[in-house]
């Protein structure tokens, strides 16, 4: 890979994959910033060519750049960058595999890819000497990859805990503040354009999910891949459940929590998406609306907080431009910006291993013993208890328990088996606890 000859005009040629709602950002940012970006770059950064699935529905693109062939644009050896906004694994992962093969640059929105496919990406650019960037991958227009993967580098980072997708904050704000049903917070949600007509793959986690893996792989320098990422979804979350985090000082988020975990065996990554009782002083637990905000901790630099608009077209063009521009830069310097660093390739810790805490509402018969045989079986599995009250009585007594920091399957198997206690009615509601309650 080299810079433009020296006396002739510096030009970045870039090829752009979707022109939907954030590909059309791109393009209009690339056209009014032109002189810009320009002055940025050290020279012109040229929009050449636009793969699109259907030409009728872009009718206000130049005709000249658009094409349907998606794999011949990647394949151009006139065109220095590509910029894929189009989603999915396939054809995008192909797609990029061939553009980096040749020697482009790769700028990439693209998070379901980038958490399945990623390694293959990552030594395909290492192989070619150029460079793969992926900014707007998490958290939109925050500036959160290139902090983690540069300024924290000589740091080491023990814990990453996010709000990584704007539907589900919505929704469990809306269900907080406003004091909605899950339901009727969702169907906002999506009268307002923050939810997809599908809304599983972000209220189940899948997103959140992707995002935790691109995460714990930059953090930890270990591939992990979403496979590896425990997720729990948010849609059993009832306003119920807001009501008993609101009683013991919290609010509900679904947060991405990646871990380093150390013990006497050594150390792991840990990488999880659920919802969680968060104590209503912690930063994560004002973030409202459909905002994103990372919350990162490291040894030397502390505690960090990354937080703005974690969707839209506007904003996650502003992080692909950003990129964008690093990687012409690079191209013009004739060098290449970070590689996957994956040196320490800690082992992946399962759910069950996790150190947690749980909160759980148990409806319960109003008479004497049924607390004692419920803490006898916290006991038993080496479970302790930090509180426990109880709400109601007669029929509608419930006993109200807080555990201290246990393994995960202890608490999970501790709760299955109070379940089955004489005098147990029902297990109406668990959910994990993170941070000091006061």
């Amino acid at each position: 890979m080299t810079g433009p000859a020296a006396g002739s005009e510096r030009v970045v040629r870039v090829g752009l994959l979707g022109a939907g709602v954030v590909g059309s950002q791109v393009i209009r940012l690339l056209q009014e910033q032109s002189a810009e970006l320009a002055s940025k770059v050290g020279g012109r950064l040229e929009l050449a060519a636009i793969a699109v699935r259907d030409p009728a529905k872009h009718p206000n693109l130049p005709a000249e750049l658009i094409t349907t062939d998606a794999a011949a644009l990647v394949g151009r050896p006139d065109l220095d960058v590509i910029v894929e906004v189009m989603g999915g694994i396939e054809p995008a992962r192909e797609l990029l595999l061939t553009a980096l093969q040749r020697g482009a640059g790769v700028v990439t929105a693209n998070k379901a890819l980038l958490a399945q496919e990623g390694p293959a990406l990552y030594e395909a650019a290492d192989a070619a000497g150029t460079d793969l960037y992926y900014e707007a991958a998490v958290a939109g227009a925050i500036p959160l990859i290139r902090p983690l993967r540069e300024s924290l580098a000589g740091d080491r980072i023990s814990r990453v805990m996010g709000i990584v997708n704007g539907t589900t904050n919505y929704i469990l704000w809306s269900m907080t503040a406003g004091g909605d049903s899950y339901d009727l917070a969702l169907k906002e949600a999506t009268r307002l354009g923050y939810a997809e007509a599908d809304p599983t793959a972000d209220v189940e986690g899948f997103d959140a999910a992707a995002k935790a893996a691109i995460l714990a792989s930059i953090c930890f320098h270990t591939r992990v891949a979403v496979s590896d990422v425990h997720r729990e979804g948010m849609s059993s979350v009832t306003a119920a459940d807001v009501l008993a985090a609101a009683r013991i000082g919290c609010v509900i988020k679904l947060l991405a929590i990646c871990e380093r975990v150390v013990t006497d065996e050594g150390e792991s990554v840990s990488a999880r998406v659920h919802p969680v009782m968060l104590p209503s002083g912690h930063p994560l637990a004002g973030v409202d609306g459909a905002y994103n905000a990372v919350y990162v901790e490291a040894e030397s630099a502390g505690r960090l907080m990354f937080s703005g608009p974690g969707a839209g077209g506007s904003p996650t063009a502003s992080a692909i431009l950003g990129d964008l521009v690093a990687v012409a830069r690079n191209r013009i310097a004739g060098g290449h910006g970070p590689r996957e660093s994956s040196y320490a390739d800690l082992p992946i810790r399962s759910m069950g291993d996790v150190p947690t805490r749980y909160h759980v509402n148990l409806d319960v018969e109003d008479r004497a013993g049924v607390l004692a045989a419920v803490a006898t079986e916290f006991a038993a599995r080496g479970v302790s208890i930090a509180t426990v009250r109880q709400e109601g009585a007669g029929d509608g007594a419930f006993l109200v328990i807080v555990s201290h920091e246990a393994r995960d399957a202890d608490l999970a198997e501790t709760v299955r088996s109070v379940s089955e206690l004489p005098g147990v009615r029902a297990v109406t509601s668990v959910m994990r606890v993170t941070g000091e309650l006061s």
